[in-house]
């Protein structure tokens, strides 16, 4: 659901204003109105800002900035600029907070930040407040590092003051400032400091000297989350809300024509039936009747002159003709043709992926509400920028005018990251339709989010690699086919490069193995089909062909799989570090023993290095995953317990896709609904995971996706072990996997 041109989208983008823009003043005009009672608040990029001074604002009770506030309670409570779905923000930056200010744990608190990119923009993607590309932590690293070193530098500044001693005298350990026989905690420091300047310089923290930054703190998040008293999308109730639930096509590209309503509208609780654009939206006062009401619509007729009719078998036969010619150029090394012409063995092979659904367990859903400023939106927001600039252009108001309250996110996975922003503008063309009268909440079902669309592409690789006589890799020539989601997009301009688009050849262009004559060539083929990035973006498909072409080489070449990574890797001191680790830590020189097989991966996403071996077993004439161990880099552990549990996340998620998952079209029409024909993995197939991180002085880099790339191909690999079977497409299947 395209609602705005990519002109629309940048001018309405520009329009948010850039990142530093915010002053002082309208910082704190902005918290007025929002009920806070904050005295400073300054935009804190890689250096602090200089604040304005400090009469400029009336005296009060907590001393903040634009991500900490200290309260005469003792509370410190971080402002979050990242919507937590799960991956752990909520504990991460604030312990980044807490290690610089001198914080104990027990004070700690946080809060979402409001939708405002010129203060809380994400600093790896520019003027735009989101989150996504696991770069939570990696682009708060120093940001609130100096933020809570700022607050920790003028509360001792205030208490040096009070007490008439000298600020080097005093220390600050677990929230507690002392200076000889003087003692206070922060809340005692708080308004005092409030009136000082913030400093522009401070000094950080010598790593050597973090007592929270390493170690396993529990989660900020895990009691509201138990208790169910975390607030989610799904949980919000306004005034005189409707539900609202929306019959779409079952065609991607397919508008409505013309519909009845009539037995709709007699549905108990339905108050009105309009027609959008993604559809037919039923309104009522709760969400069954909603459904029901739908179910009730009759005379349905579509127009499908522009719908995609094409199912995945046309789609793939397509794909494998496209990838029989050359394509645009992604990569370049040597003379791939020439290095594969005096190889002495060529290895060729084809490897598919289907569309693949995000499926978070909370499926989409908003509340919006019209008020006398504009316009508030709940969600689980995870372009804030993005939704604000599509609302308001639908709307009629200024990108300013919608306020957005980020709640927590039942999972996404990449869902909700969409630069259509097609569930809040959807949400946002109800409330159009009726006038704003009612505050609206969009509900989609399981079978809604399944069959929605935005799924990872359809992706078709051919490659062929050679080996010379003396068992080294002659040349490598890889085809990629599959499509855009960056195209007619903000992001276009700086992802697609002179027409690749960088997200569907990342982990195979830029592969970290030593390969000098090297080609890689893309096909974007265009399909009606909606797509988007998910959980790890193209590294789901390309660490797949590299890892398994890989080992392939390597048992061709009668040398065992790690021995021959670290060959290529030699330039590489990071990844072979990695991969030592994890060929410790799993025991690779071992022999699993008879009926079974052990499989090595290691990739690189995100900046962070993951290896991964998979051992497998032959129960009664099938395969069974036994047990995944992992190392990782991912520089500054900031919670092991936390990286460990994302690792173990993408195994899981790795697993699910690599045995069941899969969106299959027959004449365009989606052929699953629900988790009975979109599978998870079940518990009982999630196997043992260990996970063993490397210690390192780097700073972090990301952790929510680095765990899914390599367990396809590890899998996929110690079957090979096992069995002596290739499995290359995805999904395995291995339930119907006889040996």
């Amino acid at each position: 659901m395209h609602l705005l041109t990519p002109d629309q989208y940048r001018q309405m983008l520009a329009g948010m204003g850039a990142p530093g823009a915010a002053t002082r003043r309208s910082f704190l005009k902005g918290l007025a109105a929002a009920g806070g009672a904050l005295v400073i608040g300054v935009h804190l990029g890689p250096r602090l800002a200089q604040a304005e001074e400090a009469a400029a604002a009336p005296p009060a009770p907590p001393m903040p900035n634009a991500f900490v506030r200290i309260a005469p309670d003792n509370t410190v409570t971080v402002l979050i600029k990242h919507v937590d779905m799960g991956q752990g923000v909520t504990t991460g930056l604030p312990t980044i907070v807490a290690e610089e200010l001198g914080a104990d744990w027990s004070q700690m608190r946080t809060a979402f930040a409001p939708a405002d990119a010129r203060l809380y923009n994400n600093l790896a993607f520019g003027p735009v407040q989101g989150t996504g590309g696991s770069t939570s932590i990696a682009n708060s690293w120093e940001q609130l590092r100096r933020a809570g070193a700022a607050a920790r530098a003028m509360l001792v500044e205030a208490a040096a003051r009070q007490w008439g001693v000298p600020a080097d005298s005093i220390t600050v350990e677990k929230g507690v400032l002392k200076s000889g026989t003087h003692s206070g905690s922060f809340g005692d420091f708080a308004e005092a400091a409030a009136r000082l300047p913030v400093p522009a310089d401070v000094k950080l923290k010598d790593p050597r000297d973090f007592t929270l930054i390493g170690t396993k703190l529990p989660r900020l998040d895990s009691a509201t989350k138990t208790d169910g008293s975390a607030t989610y999308a799904l949980d919000m109730r306004r005034p005189g809300m409707l539900t609202a639930v929306v019959r779409r096509p079952d065609r991607f590209g397919a508008t409505v024509k013309s519909f009845d309503a009539t037995a709709a509208t007699k549905v108990p609780g339905v108050v009105e039936v309009v027609a959008v654009p993604s559809g037919i939206a039923v309104l009522a006062t709760n969400t069954w009747a909603a459904i029901q009401g739908r179910d009730a619509l009759a005379g349905l007729v579509w127009d499908e002159a522009k719908a995609e009719m094409r199912g995945s078998a046309e789609l793939f036969d397509e794909y494998a003709k496209l990838a029989k010619t050359p394509g645009l150029p992604a990569a370049r090394r040597g003379d791939a043709a020439k290095g594969l012409e005096k190889a002495s063995k060529i290895i060729e092979a084809e490897f598919s992926f289907p569309y693949l659904a995000h499926a978070p367990m909370e499926p989409l859903n908003c509340v919006i509400e019209k008020t006398g400023e504009g316009v508030t939106i709940w969600t689980g927001s995870q372009f804030q920028t993005i939704e604000q600039a599509v609302t308001a252009g639908i709307l009629g108001v200024k990108p300013e005018q919608v306020k957005i309250e980020s709640l927590y996110a039942g999972g996404s996975f990449g869902r909700r990251a969409n630069p259509p922003a097609d569930y809040v503008a959807e949400a946002a063309t109800i409330l159009k339709a009726i006038d704003g009268r009612a505050p609206v909440h969009l509900v989609w079902t399981r079978e809604d989010d399944i069959k929605g669309g935005y799924y990872r592409p359809m992706f078709y690789h051919s490659v062929r690699a050679g080996l010379t006589a003396d068992g080294k890799i002659a040349g490598w020539d890889q085809r990629i086919v599959g499509q855009s989601f960056i195209v007619g997009t903000p992001f276009e301009a700086f992802i697609i490069k002179e027409g690749v688009d960088g997200t569907s050849v990342e982990g195979a262009s830029d592969t970290n193995y030593a390969i000098n004559d090297f080609r890689v060539d893309l096909h974007t083929a265009k399909v009606g089909v909606p797509t988007l990035w998910w959980r790890s973006v193209g590294h789901t498909h390309t660490a797949h062909v590299v890892e398994v072409m890989i080992d392939e080489l390597a048992h061709a070449a009668g040398r065992d799989p790690v021995a021959f990574r670290l060959e290529l890797l030699q330039d590489k001191p990071r990844h072979a570090a990695v991969l030592k680790l994890l060929a410790e830590k799993a025991e690779w020189g071992g022999k699993p023993g008879a009926g079974k097989g052990r499989g090595v991966a290691l990739h690189e996403s995100f900046n962070t290095v993951v290896g991964s071996v998979i051992d497998v077993s032959v129960v009664e004439g099938r395969i069974k995953v036994e047990r995944v161990v992992c190392a990782v880099d991912c520089g500054i552990a900031i919670n092991p317990d936390v990286i460990a549990a994302q690792i173990e996340g993408g195994v899981g998620f790795g697993l699910g896709a690599a045995l069941h998952d899969e969106i299959t079209l027959d004449g365009g029409v989606v052929e699953q609904a629900n988790f009975d024909t979109y599978v998870p993995l079940r518990m009982s197939e999630m196997p043992k995971v260990e996970v063993h991180i490397l210690p390192s002085a780097n700073p972090p880099t990301g952790i929510g996706e680095p765990g899914v790339p390599g367990v396809a191909p590890a899998l996929s690999n110690a079957i090979f072990a096992a069995t002596g079977q290739r499995l290359r497409s995805l999904p395995f299947r291995l339930e119907d996997f006889k040996v």
